[in-house]
């Protein structure tokens, strides 16, 4: 005899398994180390401490 199988709790842990799949991809595409976004930050910081030292009064 075949062994029965709830086809919803397949269906559902097939959509999980796609989603974590999906987000992984994101976070590779998309996400940034936390020392890049302080990088990030403090060049930004620089670039805005630069040009207003360069402003006249």
């Amino acid at each position: 005899m075949a062994e029965i199988i709830n086809l919803r709790a397949v269906r559902k842990a097939k959509e999980r398994l796609d989603a974590r799949a999906q987000a992984d991809a994101n976070a590779v595409k998309f996400g940034r180390r936390k020392g890049d976004k302080a990088l990030e930050a403090a060049r930004a910081e620089k670039e805005k401490r630069d040009l207003d030292g360069h402003e006249r009064e």
